[in-house]
C-alpha cells in the first residue's frame, strides 16, 4: 500500500468516551446484571460511523491511565477541581477496549502520559511517513497538531455533531495558527486542566502579542516593555506561564507498544464480537457493525462461508416416497426444517401468530438426513402440505407424531405451533439448539439459528453462499427477495426458500454436534434431555391451551383505571393551579422543584435536570407526604395498570383464551418468562391486581382452576445449601421461618415478635440471596445504615452458616468459574475475577444468586414435568394452563378435583430431595383470584 492511500484515524478513547456517556442517558442503556452500556454504545456507534465514512486504513486509540502523569508530578494541582467520575461510567472504558480487542483494533496506553501524547507520537510518524490523519477528540491540547495533511474531528454537541478543523479553521477560530495553540493557552490559561493563566488575557490579546513577537519565550522576554495592567499581569504571572506552555506542549516522542504500521484496519473476529454484544445486549448495533465492516472489506469472508455443495432438496408427490425416504434414513435422527416464510421473526404477537395460523396451510417440511462430509450432496426432502393427498399428510403426521423415531429442530415450541395451526403434533424431539445454545451461554441475549451458526461453525445460512446457490445470490443481489406467498396464498413454495429449509436442516446437524461437545464439557445433557426438552413440550401445549379470561371485566376494569387516572391528574392540577403534563419529566421537573420548592438534597440529576423517575418521587414522597405527589403517583399506578389490562384484552384470541409465550432462554438463572402478554407482572399484593387476576377464569367445559405454589422456596433452598442446622429445623418442624429468624436476630420469644421485627428479617432474608448491603437494605427499610449493618450482623451471628455459605459460594466460584444449582446448572461469570471493581461486584452478585434461584427454578421445572407425566398416566382430563414464578394454574376437569390436588401436592413437594420440606400450598376457585391461597 502506498504512502497516499493511508489514512490514519486516532481517536482520543477517554475524551470521546466520557462525551458519549454525556451524550446519551444513562437510564436507557443498562444491561439486565445492571451495567451500564452508554457510553460504550455511543462509543461504538461513532467508531462505525467513522469506519464506514472516513474510510480509513488505519486506526489507533489512545487512553489514559489512572496512574499519575509527568504532569501531575510537575504541578500537583493539575485537573484539581474536577468532578467526580459518575458511578454510571465505572467500568464503561474498559468496556470500550473489549470492543475495540474484539474488533482488533488497538486500544494503547504508556505509563506517566495521557491519551494526547500517544495521539501527537502517532500523528507525528503519520506525517514523517507522508499520510493523510484524522484526530477524533474533544481535547484543545490536539488542535497543536493540525495539519495540511491532519485534520481535527472535534464534537460541539455529544459526539453527534462535529466540526473538521484545518490549519485555516483553527487560526479563524483561535487567531493563531495550530502552532501556535499551545503558546495562546499558556497565556489564557486552561480551566479543564486547571492551570490559571495571565488575569486580564484573553485570546484576542494573547494572539496579538503571538503575531507580535512570535512566541511565548520571547512574550516574556520582551514583558518589560508591554505597558498597563495586562503587562503588569503578566509580569507577575511569568512562572504560571511558562509552567502552563510545559505542560500543554505535547509529547511527540513517546515509545509506544505498537509500530504504526501495524495499526492497520482488518476485519472484526466475529467470534469475539458475538458473545460481548451478547453481554452488552447490543443487538442492531451488531448488525450495524458487520454490515459496516462487509462494505468496508467487500473481499473479507466476514460469515465464513462453508463452500459445501448446497443441499438437493426433492418435493415428494406421494406417501410411498415418503416411507422410502424415512427408510432409508432410519439410522440417525432427521433434521426438521419448517418452510413457511422468509422473515425468520419468532411468534411474538398475536397478530403475528394469527397470520402465521392462516397461512399454515401452505406449511412445508423438510427433512434432513446426517452427512459425513461438507462436500457432500445432502439429499433432503420436502413435504409441501398444500399439495400433500391425504394419505401422504396422514404418513407424515405418523413420524412426526412418534416419539421413538428421533428429530433435530431449532425452537421446538416455535415448530410445535406451526404444526400444530396444520393439525400436526411433534413428538420425539431429541434436540434442540435453541436450547442447547442457551445451557452453554445463559448470558447471552439472541439463539437466533443464524447466530449460532455462525459463532460455533463459521457458517452462513444463506442458500446464495453455497456452490449451486448462485441463482439464488444473484437474485438477492439484485433487489428481489423471493417470497412464499404473494398477495394471496398459492399452492406449493418457491425454489429458494425449499433451499434455505434445507440449509437449515443440514445445518442443524453440525451444530448439534458441536454443541453437545460442550454440553458434555459443562456436564449439561442431563438438564438437556431430561428437563429443558421435556418442558419445552409441556409449555409447547400450555401455550396452546391458553387461559379463559372475561372481556367484560377487562372492559371494566379498562374503565375504571381510566376513570382514576382522569380523576387524579385533575387532583394533581388543582394542587398547583394549572394543567401539566404529568409523562413529562421536563415539566415535572418545573413543578416539583420550582413551584413547589421540593427538597433536591439526595435527589439524583440528569441530562435534563433533576430526576423524577419512580424511585425518586417515592422517596420525595415519603419525605415530604406533598399532595401533588400523592396524585402524581395515583395517577401513575392507574396508566401502568391500564396498560396492562390494555395489553392483555388486545391479546384475547378468537377462543376467548389469552395465550403468552413461555421463553426458557431469557433469564440466565433458568427462569421461565411470560411474553406477549407477559402473566408474570400482575401484582398480586394489591386490590387492583387481585382484580386483574378474577378476569381469568375457568373455561368452558371444566369446573375450576386450582393453583399451588412453593411456600418460601428460595429460604428452603438457602436452608439445604448452607447447612444450617437452626434453620432446618425450623422448616422441619413447621414453623412460621421470619418469626423464627426474628426471635433469634432479636432475642425475644417466638410469638413476641412485632410485625415490624417480622418485616425486616423477611427483607434481609430474602435480600441476602440477592447480595444485599447494609446500605441496601437500611434504604429498603427506611432505616439507617448502622441500624441495618448491625441488623445483619446479629443475623449472622445467630445463623453463622448462611454467612459462612455465602462468602463460599463466591469464594468457589471465583476458583472454578462459574456457579452450580442443585440440578447441575451452570452459570459462568468471568467478571469475578475482573480488575473493574463495579463488574467484579455485580458479578459476586450474581454469584450468590443464581444457585438460589437457579435451583428454584429447576425445582419447578421438574414438579411440572412430573405433574404432567402423572396426569397423563392417571388418564385425567385437567390439564396445566400457567406458571407464573413459583405457582401452577391447572384447569381441573369435571369430577377430578380430589384427585388432581393430591397429585400435585404429591408430585411437586418430591420434585427436590432436600434436607428442608418443600411445602405446596393449593387453592381452588372459579377465578385465578378466587383460587388463591
Amino acid at each position: 500500500m502506498s504512502a497516499e492511500a493511508n489514512k490514519l484515524l486516532v481517536i482520543d478513547g477517554h475524551s470521546m468516551a466520557f462525551r458519549a456517556f454525556y451524550a446519551l442517558p444513562p437510564e436507557s442503556f443498562q444491561t439486565t446484571s445492571g451495567q451500564y452500556t452508554n457510553a460504550v454504545h455511543g462509543f461504538t456507534n461513532m467508531l462505525l460511523k467513522l469506519i464506514r465514512e472516513e474510510l480509513p486504513t488505519h486506526i489507533v486509540l489512545a487512553f489514559d491511565l489512572d496512574t499519575p502523569t509527568f504532569r501531575h508530578q510537575s504541578y500537583e494541582e493539575y485537573k484539581g477541581g474536577r468532578a467526580k467520575t459518575p458511578e454510571e461510567f465505572r467500568g464503561q472504558i474498559d468496556l470500550i477496549k473489549k470492543v475495540a480487542e474484539a474488533l482488533t483494533i488497538p486500544a494503547v496506553t504508556v505509563e506517566g502520559y495521557e491519551a494526547d501524547d500517544i495521539v501527537a507520537t502517532y500523528v507525528t510518524r503519520a506525517e514523517a511517513a507522508g499520510w493523510e490523519t484524522l484526530i477524533v477528540s474533544g481535547d484543545r491540547d490536539a488542535l497543536q497538531l493540525v495539519t495540511e495533511n491532519t485534520k481535527l474531528m472535534y464534537p460541539t454537541s455529544g459526539i453527534s455533531k462535529v466540526t473538521v478543523l484545518d490549519p485555516a479553521a483553527v487560526e479563524a477560530k483561535y487567531l493563531v495558527p495550530p502552532a501556535k495553540y499551545p503558546d495562546l493557552a499558556a497565556l489564557v490559561g486552561e480551566s479543564a486542566d486547571n492551570l490559571p493563566g495571565v488575569p486580564k488575557v484573553g485570546p484576542k490579546t494573547a494572539a496579538k502579542w503571538i503575531a507580535q513577537y512570535g512566541s511565548t519565550r520571547e512574550i516574556i522576554n520582551n514583558a518589560a516593555e508591554i505597558g498597563g495592567k495586562v503587562g503588569e499581569n503578566l509580569r507577575a504571572a511569568v512562572a504560571d506561564v511558562e509552567r502552563n506552555l510545559e505542560l500543554n506542549l505535547l509529547v511527540r516522542d513517546l515509545e509506544v507498544p505498537l509500530d504504526l504500521e501495524d495499526a492497520v484496519l482488518t476485519p472484526p473476529d466475529r467470534e469475539a464480537v458475538e458473545p460481548l454484544f451478547d453481554a452488552l445486549e447490543f443487538n442492531q448495533i451488531r448488525d450495524r457493525l458487520f454490515e459496516v465492516f462487509a462494505a468496508r472489506f467487500p473481499e473479507a469472508d466476514l460469515s465464513a462461508e462453508p463452500t459445501g455443495a448446497l443441499p438437493q432438496v426433492t418435493v415428494a408427490s406421494s406417501a410411498a416416497e415418503l416411507t422410502d425416504f424415512l427408510a432409508d434414513h432410519d439410522d440417525a435422527p432427521l433434521a426438521l426444517a419448517l418452510c413457511l416464510d422468509r422473515s425468520g421473526e419468532s411468534l411474538s404477537t398475536k397478530a403475528k401468530r394469527d397470520e402465521a395460523a392462516r397461512l399454515a396451510e401452505a406449511l412445508a417440511v423438510v427433512l434432513v438426513p446426517a452427512y459425513e462430509s461438507p462436500d457432500e450432496a445432502v439429499q433432503a426432502l420436502a413435504v409441501p402440505l398444500v399439495e400433500a393427498d391425504a394419505e401422504l399428510e396422514s404418513a407424515l403426521a405418523a413420524w412426526l407424531t412418534e416419539p421413538g423415531l428421533p428429530k433435530l429442530v431449532h425452537d421446538y415450541k416455535d415448530a410445535g405451533k406451526r404444526l400444530a395451526w396444520r393439525g400436526l403434533s411433534l413428538r420425539g424431539v431429541v434436540e434442540d439448539t435453541l436450547i442447547s445454545g442457551y445451557l452453554i451461554q445463559p448470558d447471552r441475549r439472541n439463539f437466533a439459528f443464524a447466530d449460532l451458526v455462525t459463532q460455533h461453525l463459521g457458517a452462513s445460512t444463506e442458500p446464495g453462499d453455497y456452490v449451486g446457490g448462485e441463482q439464488f445470490r444473484k437474485k438477492n443481489d439484485d433487489g428481489g427477495q423471493g417470497t412464499l406467498f404473494d398477495e394471496e396464498p398459492i399452492p406449493g413454495v418457491i425454489e429458494e426458500d425449499l433451499a434455505r429449509a434445507g440449509v437449515h436442516g443440514m445445518l442443524l446437524h453440525s451444530l448439534s454436534s458441536t454443541l453437545h461437545a460442550e454440553l458434555a464439557e459443562r456436564k449439561a445433557e442431563q438438564l438437556l434431555y431430561e428437563l429443558e426438552i421435556p418442558l419445552a413440550e409441556i409449555l409447547l401445549q400450555m401455550e396452546l391451551t391458553g387461559i379463559a379470561v372475561s372481556r367484560e371485566k377487562l372492559q371494566n376494569l379498562d374503565t375504571e383505571f381510566q376513570r382514576t387516572i382522569e380523576e387524579s391528574a385533575e387532583a394533581a392540577y388543582a394542587v398547583v393551579g394549572h394543567p401539566v403534563n404529568l409523562g413529562s419529566p421536563k415539566q415535572l421537573q418545573t413543578v416539583l422543584f420550582e413551584e413547589l420548592q421540593l427538597p433536591t438534597q439526595g435527589v439524583k440529576k440528569n441530562k435534563t435536570g433533576y430526576s423524577t423517575d419512580v424511585e425518586t418521587l417515592q422517596d420525595l414522597l415519603a419525605k415530604t407526604q406533598n399532595e401533588f405527589l400523592v396524585h402524581l403517583m395515583n395517577h401513575r399506578d392507574a396508566s401502568k395498570l391500564r396498560q396492562t389490562v390494555t395489553g392483555l384484552t388486545e391479546a384475547v384470541g378468537d377462543d376467548g383464551r389469552i395465550h403468552t409465550t413461555y421463553a426458557q432462554t431469557v433469564a440466565a438463572t433458568g427462569r421461565l418468562s411470560s411474553l406477549h402478554p407477559n402473566l408474570q407482572n400482575i401484582p398480586v399484593r394489591t386490590a387492583a391486581g387481585r382484580k386483574i387476576r378474577d378476569a381469568f377464569t375457568v373455561g368452558e367445559g371444566y369446573e375450576t382452576l386450582l393453583t399451588a405454589d412453593y411456600s418460601q422456596i428460595e429460604m428452603r433452598i438457602m436452608a439445604h445449601l448452607s447447612g444450617d442446622q437452626a434453620l432446618i429445623e425450623a422448616f422441619r418442624a413447621g414453623e412460621d421461618l421470619h418469626s423464627f429468624v426474628g426471635a433469634r436476630v432479636f432475642g425475644v420469644g417466638t410469638d413476641e415478635v412485632s410485625a415490624e421485627q417480622r418485616s425486616k428479617v423477611k427483607a434481609m432474608s430474602y435480600g441476602l440471596v440477592y447480595g444485599l448491603s447494609s446500605f441496601g437494605l437500611s434504604k429498603q427499610l427506611n432505616i439507617g445504615v448502622d441500624e441495618a449493618r448491625e441488623l445483619m450482623n446479629e443475623y449472622f451471628e445467630r445463623f453463622g452458616a448462611v454467612r459462612d455459605y455465602l462468602r463460599d459460594v463466591v469464594s468457589q466460584a471465583k476458583k472454578d468459574g462459574y456457579t452450580a444449582t442443585i440440578y447441575g446448572r451452570r452459570r459462568y461469570l468471568p467478571d469475578l475475577t475482573s480488575d473493574n471493581r463495579q463488574l467484579r461486584q455485580m458479578a459476586e452478585r450474581a454469584a450468590l444468586n443464581a444457585p438460589i434461584q437457579g435451583s428454584a427454578a429447576d425445582i419447578i421445572k421438574r414438579a411440572m414435568i412430573d405433574v404432567d407425566a402423572a396426569l397423563a398416566q392417571s388418564q385425567l382430563k385437567s390439564r396445566m394452563l400457567l406458571q407464573v414464578h413459583d405457582e401452577l394454574v391447572l384447569e381441573v376437569a369435571p369430577g377430578e378435583r380430589e384427585q388432581v390436588e393430591k397429585l400435585l401436592v404429591e408430585k411437586m413437594s418430591s420434585a427436590a430431595d432436600l434436607t428442608v420440606p418443600l411445602d405446596v400450598h393449593v387453592g381452588a376457585g372459579s377465578t385465578w383470584h378466587d383460587a388463591a391461597h
